[in-house]
């Protein structure tokens, strides 16, 4: 039997989302997930769009980006998937699945998601859910078992859930999310993954039976607390860990980005603590870590410069930055100087082997 939704008619993810305009393709009241997320928040004002791509007062407005929170806040998009392709992937997965959700509520300055569909961003939900889940249950069963191992997983098919949202949040807008792990929860051949920066105990009732890796990001608090914006603060992110793990979740840590500053190493000696004095055995047996060291982009600069700037004295450092053309999207993004980069990912790795010594590295780029 499906959950009913909280009982507030504006609010969702407690304070994080009120939501006061709805934009919606016409055909969403169509779905039954449109219909459930028009009925949740009924006194929004709702305004009929052809397309959820073709928004010019969200995407297309530089003159709203002094409204980037708000927007976030306020603001929800439904539409319907139109793309339901099966991509392969390398790192955190072996496929990413089409997406559920775009955008956050959440506002990190460094999110590539805002600087890819333009400016705030906020969330769209996508209501044929079904087509959504079809997709990948028939690219699964395509696939049949798995016998040989990847980076992804030893034994099962991982597909990411999250590359274009935060699911955390979106569970909070919807089921959609809840539907998912439901999803993987039955595939004998895959489980599911995605990051989080939101800690929604919601979903600890979804009953994932270790089909779900949730992948908590996590950096040092006080460079969280400048450019994680919107976020649930990095120590309830690691009390969460346990509650999680025993809720049948396999919950790993994703570092990243991992941002290059004065004192940095000694930020994450003491993060590392943190993480360790509050992990139970079981979920230290299970621990695996992802790293990303931070990516920025010009473009991005000079939009978080309108709305953020103090964030941009950390991720804009084009003394220790240079060019080059990212694999997974072909764009021009700005990393930290080839060589510079290849110790600092040798010395993070480093501490990390001292400080976590029973925390398996998946990757580290």
């Amino acid at each position: 039997m499906r959950r009913s939704m909280p009982e507030n008619r504006h609010t969702a993810a407690g304070s994080l989302l009120k939501v006061e305009k709805i934009y919606h393709e016409p055909d969403v009241a169509a779905y039954e997930r449109g219909r459930e997320v028009l009925e949740r928040f009924p006194d929004a004002e709702r305004v009929e769009v052809a397309s959820h791509w073709n928004i010019p007062e969200l995407h297309g407005d530089e003159g709203s980006v002094g409204e980037w929170n708000r927007t976030k806040k306020t603001v929800l998009v439904l539409g319907s998937k139109k793309g339901l392709q099966v991509r392969p992937f390398y790192r955190s997965c072996d496929f990413i699945a089409p997406s559920q959700a775009n955008g956050c509520a959440m506002a990190c300055s460094y999110c590539y998601v805002a600087r890819r569909k333009g400016y705030a961003n906020p969330i769209t939900t996508f209501v044929n859910i079904e087509g959504i889940m079809g997709a990948v249950e028939r690219h699964a069963a395509k696939q049949g078992m798995k016998f040989e191992g990847t980076q992804a997983d030893l034994s099962l098919w991982v597909y990411e859930l999250g590359t274009n949202s935060d699911l955390s949040v979106d569970a909070a807008v919807s089921d959609n999310v809840r539907d998912l792990v439901g999803l993987f929860r039955e595939l004998p051949n895959a489980k599911a993954t995605f990051a989080t920066k939101f800690v929604n105990r919601e979903m600890l009732d979804y009953d994932p039976r270790g089909k779900t890796r949730l992948r908590f990001s996590l950096m040092p608090p006080e460079t969280s607390k400048l450019v994680d914006v919107r976020t649930s603060p990095v120590g309830e992110r690691i009390r969460a860990m346990d509650d999680f793990v025993e809720a049948g979740y396999e919950v790993n840590v994703n570092f990243g980005p991992v941002i290059v500053k004065d004192g940095w190493q000694q930020d994450y000696v003491e993060l590392f603590s943190q993480i360790d004095d509050a992990l139970s055995p079981a979920a230290k047996a299970q621990l695996a870590a992802e790293t990303i060291f931070l990516t920025h982009t010009r473009e991005l600069h000079e939009v978080n410069l309108r709305w953020h700037p103090k964030g941009e004295d950390l991720l804009w450092r084009p003394d220790l930055q240079e060019h080059k053309t990212s694999q997974a999207s072909g764009e021009e993004v700005l990393r930290y100087e080839r060589k510079l980069k290849r110790g600092l990912v040798a010395e993070f790795e480093d501490l990390l082997a001292e400080h976590l010594p029973y925390c398996r590295v998946r990757y580290a780029f």
